[in-house]
Parts: C-alpha cells; sequence; structure tokens
C-alpha cells in the first residue's frame, strides 16, 4: 500500500482521471490519504479523515512512507487558524495556506511533511473545543463564495463548510450531505434543536442534498450562492433577501 500527504495549499479531488472532471472534493495542506491506484498522470486515493475517494494529479502530492503515515493517523490534529497564511521550508521559500490546513507533528513552531521541514508562527486550532466555538468558527467562513466541492475560506459547498467547522472544532464529520445525515440522534421538533446542530434538507425526490448549522433564535448559517445566515423554521429555510424558502427541511440532528 502507498501513501501520501498534500504538499500545497488546495488541490482538486476529481471524480475522474482527468483535469475536466468534476471537483468532488479538495485537500488542504498537510491532508494524508491511502493511494488505491497510481496511473502516470493521476492516483485515486482514499482521504485519511473521511474516506472520502477521488483522484489527484500525481504533480499534486508526495509520497511518505507508511509508518509517517500511521502516526500522523494516530496524532491529535492542528491546524492552521488564520483566513490565509503561509509556511516556510528550511530554503525559506513560501508556501501559502488556507484556514484549516493541517500541521503535521507540529511542535515548538515547526512541522513535517514527510522529508521536509517547515516553520508556522500564526493561530492554530488544536483538540476538542467547547460546542460554542462551532458558531465562532462558522462565522469566520461568512461571504466565502459557494463552490461546488470546496472546502476552503475561498470557495465551499455546504458540506464541505459543515464538515471544516466541526473538523477546526475537533470533530469528525464525513464529506456530504446524505453522509453526514447518518451521523448523530435525530430531533423530534425543532424547538429541541441547539447552537451547533445540524440542520438537513431534500429535493423534491426525497435525497438529501444540502446541510446547515443552526444558530440562536432560528436561524441557519449555511452554503448557498455563499456562507449566509438566514431563517430556520419548520418548512425549511427562508432565504431573507429572496424572501422566499429556498429549501425543504428534512431532519435536524444532534451529532455532539
Amino acid at each position: 500500500m502507498l501513501f501520501g500527504i498534500c504538499n500545497l495549499s488546495i488541490v482538486p479531488l476529481r471524480a475522474e482521471e482527468c483535469d475536466s472532471s468534476e471537483m468532488s472534493s479538495q485537500l488542504l495542506f498537510g491532508e494524508h490519504f491511502e493511494i488505491i491506484e497510481k496511473q502516470k498522470n493521476w492516483s485515486k486515493i482514499r482521504l485519511s479523515f473521511d474516506h472520502f475517494e477521488g483522484y489527484i494529479d500525481n504533480k499534486q502530492y508526495v509520497e511518505i512512507p507508511a509508518d509517517f503515515y500511521t502516526s500522523l493517523c494516530s496524532e491529535i490534529p492542528t491546524y492552521s487558524g488564520e483566513i490565509l497564511d503561509f509556511v516556510t521550508n528550511e530554503k525559506s521559500e513560501l508556501t501559502t495556506i488556507a484556514l484549516g490546513a493541517q500541521l503535521p507533528f507540529f511542535k515548538e513552531g515547526k512541522l513535517k511533511l514527510g522529508n521536509a521541514t517547515y516553520a508556522y508562527d500564526s493561530a492554530v486550532f488544536h483538540g476538542v473545543l467547547p460546542k460554542a466555538e462551532i458558531l465562532k468558527t462558522a462565522f469566520t467562513y461568512l461571504n466565502t463564495p459557494f463552490l461546488w466541492g470546496g472546502k476552503s475560506p475561498f470557495g465551499i459547498d455546504a458540506a464541505g463548510f459543515t464538515q471544516i467547522v466541526y473538523k477546526l472544532c475537533g470533530y469528525q464529520l464525513l464529506r456530504t450531505p446524505i453522509a453526514q445525515s447518518t451521523q448523530g440522534e435525530v430531533l423530534s421538533f425543532i424547538e429541541e434543536s441547539e447552537p451547533g446542530d445540524l440542520a438537513f434538507f431534500d429535493d423534491e425526490f426525497g435525497e438529501i442534498i444540502h446541510v446547515g448549522i443552526v444558530l440562536n433564535d432560528y436561524n441557519i448559517i449555511h452554503a448557498h450562492g455563499k456562507v449566509r445566515i438566514d431563517t430556520l423554521d419548520h418548512s425549511g429555510i427562508f432565504n431573507t433577501d429572496l424572501q422566499k424558502h429556498t429549501h425543504k427541511l428534512r431532519v435536524i440532528k444532534k451529532v455532539l
């Protein structure tokens, strides 16, 4: 089995092995994965964090030894805490990183990425944080543009938003709305929900296609055009700009 790690800021993870294929997700700096199948130009990978699979360009990652991968899987991760920052290697070369980049084996301002050592001296997220931090972290992404497959402050989709917010606070969510809807405890009524719970929404065929984070006073923060705050009621999401409902409520779940 081969293993790899993302050594660039934001890398597309594609549904098929070509540049024109749909971007199903992204890798942020420091994310590690199993290499399921390595071809000439592309590799099919499985992310360690959520087991999401897709194709990545072979030029956009580095291979790591099995023991490095195993150790990385067992450590309590540290993530960058700035919207945009950078790390520097031994040659003083800069690599930009976005909020949520993983800092492998971070200690005293240093991190290791395979054989390379980098320096980083800004804010970090580490360990399991109180549920209240989920809301604070979510507000950091306000007005981030919607991007299918995105999970960075420069473009994000609905499940990418909920996943990265929970991830930074030390909690694990899966990658898609329908997968996230399998996690946690179902709440019978909207009145039972608390800030930080997840609300899921379905289409006319009953398939869950959208997710957001419940706020105080029957509001919700979610990625729809951009990360925005709207009203949540028994019918679904009422868009305050359009003055109409845009998403039909399916279920609210307490994940924590």
